[in-house]
């Protein structure tokens, strides 16, 4: 799978991206800056987290009107994959790509530690090298990471499959303790209609080799690299 990562003024996370991905696949991503619109001959878009624009106005809110995004949306209408993690599952919501809004943490604190991630459904071309029920650990680090969404969305995205991954124990236990940040029904990570577009807040990219802590997090890209 041939990818690109988006980088807008303020992203910081683009090289733990694009280490992890050339660890599973074997070749180095395009860096896609902001203002690009030509996307042809990639399989998979990346936007990484850091501080898009400051996270002036809202996060992600300014990143959502750059040139990229047009072909971004473009992209995932023609079925491509497109992956979002903090600040790009903030901004995958701002571009209407993912449903919902990720709000101010509910303690009004920045969040640095790390989480437990249960793996909601194990069918999808990012979870293919997980079990269904299966828990990894995952770094976060986000101040506006509360996800939101109306009953109805939520009950929607429910219905069909489309929470990806929950805060939970290590045991796999969906608990008010183990949801840091609160979100709603402690949802960490949705899916799009196709399940082909994923946001996530918690950083996968971080634990992909004994060197970082762990492998918890190589899996997603081990599964992306062999789509």
């Amino acid at each position: 799978m041939k990818a690109g990562i988006v980088v807008f003024p303020g992203i910081n996370r683009e090289r733990d991206m694009a280490l992890a991905l050339e660890r599973s696949a074997g070749a180095r991503p395009r860096m896609v800056w902001h203002t690009e619109t030509d996307l042809s001959g990639l399989d998979l878009l990346v936007i990484p987290g850091g501080f898009s624009y400051g996270d002036y106005l809202r996060c992600g809110a300014m990143a959502a009107q750059s040139p990229v995004m047009g072909a971004v949306r473009a992209h995932a209408a023609r079925g491509g994959y497109v992956l979002g993690v903090c600040n790009g599952f903030q901004i995958l919501t701002e571009t209407g790509l993912l449903p919902g809004a990720l709000l101010r943490n509910a303690s009004l604190r920045f969040l640095s530690m790390d989480c437990h991630l249960r793996v909601e459904r194990a069918d999808t071309v990012f979870t293919n090298r997980y079990q269904r029920g299966s828990v990894f650990r995952s770094p976060m680090a986000h101040g506006d990471g509360n996800y939101f969404a109306d009953d109805a969305t939520l009950d929607r995205l429910e219905g069909e499959g489309r929470v990806a991954f929950r805060y939970a124990t290590p045991q796999g236990e969906i608990t008010p303790e183990t949801n840091r940040n609160g979100s709603a029904r402690n949802i960490a990570g949705i899916y799009s209609e196709n399940l082909r577009v994923l946001g996530l807040m918690p950083h996968p990219e971080d634990l992909v080799d004994p060197l970082m802590g762990g492998e918890d997090g190589k899996p997603l890209f081990d599964a992306l690299a062999a789509a």
